[in-house]
């Protein structure tokens, strides 16, 4: 999940909600939005360099927009999703680790 400077989230907006999107593994226990440092030691120990990766793939410039900045990580992020060839990798929204503080 990573824009330029290392954070690996995308933002949409929903009605007044935003909504954040980020690239995580299947195996990672950690919440990426409220224990990024943790998550982050777990990707990266374990190899996988998810915001690396996203790093890699996203089109994204200077130049750009917030919005078009934002859109140009998801598409990255869905492109990673799809192309998922180990299945390690899936997209993860804030709202997925509320239904589960709440259990």
């Amino acid at each position: 999940m990573a824009e330029p400077s290392g954070d690996s989230s995308s933002t949409s907006t929903t009605n007044t909600r935003s909504i954040g999107y980020m690239l995580t593994t299947v195996d990672n226990p950690f919440n990426p939005f409220t224990q990024f440092n943790e998550w982050y030691s777990f990707d990266t120990s374990m190899g996988y360099h998810s915001a690396a990766l996203l790093g890699r793939i996203v089109a994204t410039s200077d130049e750009l927009s917030d919005a078009d900045q934002h859109a140009a990580i998801q598409a990255a992020i869905d492109e990673i999703v799809r192309e998922n060839v180990s299945g390690m990798f899936r997209k993860v929204s804030e709202t997925d680790f509320e239904s589960k503080q709440l259990s």
